[in-house]
């Protein structure tokens, strides 16, 4: 059976889901994106990532889709209709489509696009991989420079994915003037001497929903954090690392550019982060 998806109003099998060619999130990645995970068939941390589309969408002058009370029902509605017991929902909001295609923004009358998909993925949190921690690369950063709002903008992300596919690794950390700023699609972390060390909020990273509620969960087990800049050499010379996403959680990194952490499993506070992120995360979860 296909997935059921949700296209402007309309819950649709996927095979009859349609996007105008004119819309601007395919011409010009004219949109925004969150992405919630589910686990026993409930939203994890739905208020942060509500919020945060909210603050996109504002950043960009883009209208809201839809009353923002009415989105936790259409990720419920999809969640059950598509029987997901662990995976992800995908919302996605573009400027709409207008009659042709136009660098300037469409006036009101155009309405916005909005769609949501869902993904089932089992092993979500009991992940093989954090079990195993993953490797990385480093590459340069070239994006564009707010990258503090959640858009559809994935290309060289998606290109760094593979560069670090090729280079034998599982993912990448992006470097910019000498500094780590995050992952392809995650937020970045090292541990030394028990320290967690991340960089600070700004326009240069996404403020990670993950990260968010780590780095609070961090702090209420008496850890200490520090929320600064770090090179990939100081990276290497970690006691551990790992990165945070609504996808994956919190995964141990074991390897930076080759270079081996510890003993190359995934150490105790990345272990311990995980674990009272999903125990405290499943407790809330709507």
């Amino acid at each position: 059976m296909s997935r059921i998806v949700y296209v402007n109003g309309e819950y649709l099998p996927e095979e009859e889901a349609k996007v105008s060619v004119f819309d601007r999130g395919f011409l010009f990645a004219d949109g925004v994106y969150e992405v919630t995970s589910v686990l026993g068939g409930k939203l994890i941390d739905f208020a942060g990532h509500e919020a945060r589309l909210r603050r996109s969408l504002n950043e960009l002058s883009m209208p809201e889709p839809a009353a923002m009370g009415e989105l936790l029902e259409i990720h419920r509605e999809l969640v059950a209709r598509n029987e997901i017991d662990e995976g992800l929902v995908y919302l996605q909001v573009t400027r709409g489509a207008p009659a042709d295609r136009d660098f300037a923004f469409p006036g009101e009358e155009v309405p916005p696009t909005l769609v949501l998909f869902t993904q089932s993925k089992s092993g979500l949190a009991d992940s093989p991989q954090a079990r195993k921690g993953i490797k990385v690369i480093s590459v340069e950063d070239i994006r564009w420079g707010r990258r503090d709002i959640k858009t559809v903008q994935l290309l060289y992300p998606s290109m760094g994915k593979m560069m670090a596919k090729k280079a034998g690794a599982d993912d990448a950390w992006m470097v910019e003037d000498g500094f780590v700023t995050e992952g392809t699609s995650n937020n970045a972390y090292i541990v030394k001497n028990g320290k967690i060390i991340t960089r600070n909020l700004g326009t240069e990273i996404l403020h990670g929903i993950t990260r968010a509620a780590v780095l609070r969960f961090a702090r209420e087990a008496q850890m200490e954090v520090e929320e600064r800049p770090f090179t990939i050499e100081e990276a290497q010379q970690a006691d551990e690392a790992f990165f945070t996403s609504a996808s994956a959680f919190v995964m141990p990194v074991v390897e930076i550019d080759g270079s081996v952490l510890g003993d190359g499993t995934p150490g105790p506070v990345s272990r311990r982060l995980r674990e009272i992120y999903l125990d405290e995360s499943r407790k809330v979860a709507v």
